[in-house]
């Protein structure tokens, strides 16, 4: 099928009080306009253009090789973002979707129909409407005694009676593409906000009997535009909502939906559960029969199965299956865990890699170091890897027991099967099956306390 979509992504959304323009605002840990883009894709088009303009560079990054970009100077309005698109579509001879680029609720299958509707009838122009008990905001479709749509009416512009219609304006559109544009550019900015309105060409097209066709959404809740940040709130908790109904029905158990928070890209293996207050963001997979939660943050994590993570924080970190983290434990970028791997109560790890079997049971700090198979580190270990300039490595071989209050001052090395001694502080490399201790000459001076006692005398 000849198609092709242009999302209008150029205001700058002056009710979010923001930097960021507006379509880059997160639901769910994708931008806005990402969710319109993989509609459109969803719904079989190939050739798509986001119109920018204000944020233009950040917006085109965004868009990446996804869809090309047309710039919008100056924001006169809906049909003159539309014109910015034309010389894109100059050999274009099919169907063109136009889009909003803040709807992110948007679905492929509203488009599907909309598009299948607009080719079964034959018209000129289909628009996307919705019935909404409310309407207040929304430009108004008007029809005529048959119900066909006659024209619509922006809100600032209706009349009294017409903003009493409950059916409004989506601003998504599918018009046929031969002779658009040289409609577009005939329009003139003859309203209460001065802008070349796209929906102008509705009526054009009406009088020169031309048909015009509606499809109805059956949840207007995906029309939702987002213009502050109240209402990215509740499209998030919309869509946060459907995030966790998909997971619940696929296998995975959400003790409680209202206080569990999961990106859209997130994959969850059946039988896992999640407890409350959690947030599982960006990329993350977890396999099958984990524990999540309570109170964890999982961010580009890569979980495998059987995994237990309790109140703790995972960032971009793999770990393998039959792990326990936490609870209270904060996994920095660049880990990597084997199997079986215990990081337990207030330990800190980054950039490690630790090996099958191994512990770090509590309140440690392991950071650049490679860690062998079933290595005990003790509590209250450190591994000095910082000189206030560079960063430097600590190899831990299989089987070493680390003593509780250990400095390992890297660059350093200990061999396999070896011991340091509760308190040490070790500055050059252990070999294999050795104990290293380093302590000061423990000197103990009697009748201490009668001493402290004759100086406050």
């Amino acid at each position: 099928m000849d198609l092709a979509t242009v999302i209008l992504a150029a205001g700058k959304g002056t009710r979010m009080k923001s930097k960021l323009p507006k379509v880059l605002h997160n639901v769910c840990g994708s931008t806005m306009l990402s969710y319109v883009i993989d509609s459109a894709v969803g719904a079989g088009v190939k050739k798509i253009i986001v119109v920018v303009g204000y944020g233009a560079d950040v917006v085109a990054r965004e868009v990446g090789v996804r869809a090309q970009v047309a710039h919008q100077a100056e924001q006169l309005g809906t049909a003159h973002a539309l014109m910015q698109a034309g010389p894109f579509l100059s050999d274009f001879k099919g169907r063109l979707l136009v889009l909003c680029g803040d709807t992110p609720l948007i679905e492929s299958r509203t488009l599907l129909d909309l598009i299948r509707s607009h080719r079964s009838s034959g018209a000129a122009a289909t628009v996307l409407t919705a019935i909404m008990e409310d309407p207040a905001g929304y430009g108004r479709v008007v029809r005529d005694n048959q119900g066909g749509v006659v024209k619509i009416v922006e809100q600032k512009d209706a009349s009294p009676e017409e903003k009493q219609i409950n059916e409004v304006n989506t601003g998504v559109y599918c018009f046929e593409s031969e002779g658009l544009f040289e409609d577009l550019s005939t329009l003139s900015p003859n309203n209460a906000q001065g802008e070349y309105y796209l929906t102008d060409i509705i009526e054009m097209n009406v009088r020169r009997g031309r048909r015009v066709g509606a499809v109805t959404l059956e949840n207007p809740m995906e029309l939702t535009g987002i213009n502050d940040r109240a209402q990215l709130a509740e499209v998030e908790r919309f869509m946060r909502g459907r995030i966790l109904k998909d997971l619940m029905i696929s296998g995975v158990t959400v003790i409680d939906p209202h206080s569990t928070f999961v990106d859209r890209k997130v994959k969850i293996g059946r039988d896992t559960v999640i407890h409350p207050f959690t947030f599982i963001e960006g990329s993350t997979v977890i396999g099958e029969d984990c524990n999540i939660g309570p109170g964890s943050r999982l961010i580009n994590a890569v979980v495998g199965n059987g995994v237990s993570i309790q109140n703790s924080i995972v960032t971009d970190s793999s770990m393998e299956d039959g792990c326990s983290i936490g609870p209270f434990s904060h996994l920095r970028p660049g880990n990597t865990l084997g199997r079986e791997v215990k990081v337990g109560n207030y330990s800190e790890l980054k950039k490690s890699v630790v090996g099958d079997g191994s512990k770090v049971p509590h309140l440690s700090y392991v950071g650049d170091a490679t860690i062998g198979k079933n290595v005990n580190i003790g509590a209250g270990t450190i591994t000095c890897n910082y000189d206030g300039r560079n960063k430097w490595p600590t190899m831990i071989d299989d089987g070493v027991l680390i003593g509780s209050n250990t400095n390992l001052v890297a660059p350093v090395k200990i061999g396999a099967r070896s011991v340091t001694g509760a308190g040490s502080t070790i500055t050059r490399d252990v070999p294999e099956g050795s104990l290293a201790v380093e302590r000061a000459k423990v000197k103990v001076i009697p009748d201490w306390d009668k001493r402290d006692k004759k100086k406050k005398d």
